[in-house]
């Protein structure tokens, strides 16, 4: 495999039907600074591409007039991008450094970007970039309500993505972000109005890129500050529960945690009940590492570990961002809790932020 950060990264676009994806990749495919970019769609004609097309470089390939590379999709994903692969190779196409996948408007994101990563020849090549959701500023408080899949786009989401601002009142975009935010506690809102499309923040480089590695560090931590004043000092809390059973909620543990043991836990832990944890993201203190250790995981996918090069701060605490369905949070404590007691019987217990 290649090295994880060199690895092409795939982006996802998802949102529910409705909310604005087409739009935004057409914003996104007129952005300039995106030539290095390969999209994949559906269909062309849904885009309305018919006045930017330069070229046909390949079947079912299109060359943009600012150098973005668009794609049909026509049968699985992963023959796409394989064939993609392919074409790059083989200089039939323009280099690109980057994936751009618009799903459809009832798709569950995290079973795509695992069917994606999980073929061995798209694993050597690519790694999953960020999932980005869109959500209807005036339906999306109701639909987090009545639909599961909207719920289920927005917990997996690196990337949350309001749109229709402009048609909302002040009391939805209220309402709306105290929902996001209870459900995704990590993900940045980006708010999008008519016609303004901002691809540099929403296509930044992830947490394996120098560049954005801080930056998401610094929105963990952030969120993590928010919820300790909310809840006044770590009480356990269910930050919130949707239509779909989703709720989150951080653990903190003050003592370094046991590298193996978290390994043999974090494992048993996917294989047993992946389908209902749908991110992990944590900051981990481990015993006989200086600095930090970043992980990150999306369902069954687990990126490699990141060494940091240093502490973002004074504080060494771990901290750990689980998004689940139909999971206590009381027993996923407890369970991590008794294999770092077996490591480390010392450590003080973990507790929730």
């Amino acid at each position: 495999m290649g090295a994880f950060s060199e690895q092409t990264p795939i982006n996802v676009i998802t949102g529910f039907l409705g909310s604005g994806k087409t739009t935004l990749l057409k914003g996104l495919l007129a952005a300039p600074d995106l030539s290095d970019t390969a999209v994949l769609i559906n269909e062309f004609g849904a885009v309305g591409l018919d006045h930017e097309l330069v070229q046909t470089v390949a079947e079912s390939t299109l060359l943009l007039d600012n150098g973005c590379l668009c794609c049909a999709i026509r049968g699985d994903l992963q023959g796409a991008l394989r064939g993609l692969l392919s074409q790059r190779q083989g200089g039939q196409v323009p280099n690109f450094r980057r994936v751009v996948i618009e799903t459809s408007g009832l798709a569950d994101p995290a079973p795509i970007a695992y069917t994606l990563l999980a073929e061995p020849v798209l694993q050597h090549h690519f790694r999953l970039g960020g999932i980005i959701t869109t959500v209807d500023a005036v339906n999306g408080g109701g639909q987090l309500q009545r639909f599961p899949e909207s719920v289920k786009q927005a917990a997996v989401a690196d990337r949350l993505i309001v749109t229709k601002t402009d048609l909302a009142e002040p009391e939805q975009l209220a309402a709306l972000y105290t929902s996001l935010r209870r459900l995704n506690k990590s993900a940045p809102i980006v708010e999008i109005g008519d016609g303004d499309i901002q691809p540099a923040t929403l296509l930044t480089d992830d947490m394996y890129d120098a560049g954005g590695r801080d930056r998401e560090i610094s929105q963990w931590l952030a969120a993590y500050t928010a919820e300790d004043a909310l809840n006044h000092g770590g009480e356990a809390a269910l930050i919130h529960e949707h239509a779909d059973h989703v709720h989150s909620f951080a653990l903190t543990y003050a003592s370094p945690l046991d590298w193996t043991a978290f390994g043999i836990w974090m494992t048993m832990l996917l294989h047993h009940h992946g389908d209902n944890v749908l991110r992990i993201k944590g900051l981990l203190n481990v015993a006989g590492v200086p600095t930090p250790v970043l992980i990150n995981g999306v369902q069954h996918i687990v990126h490699p570990p990141a060494h940091l090069p240093a502490w973002p701060g004074e504080a060494r605490h771990s901290r750990i961002i689980f998004i689940v369905r139909d999971m206590a949070q009381s027993r996923i404590e407890a369970s991590l809790a008794a294999f770092n007691n077996l490591a480390n019987p010392d450590a003080a217990p973990g507790q929730a932020a």
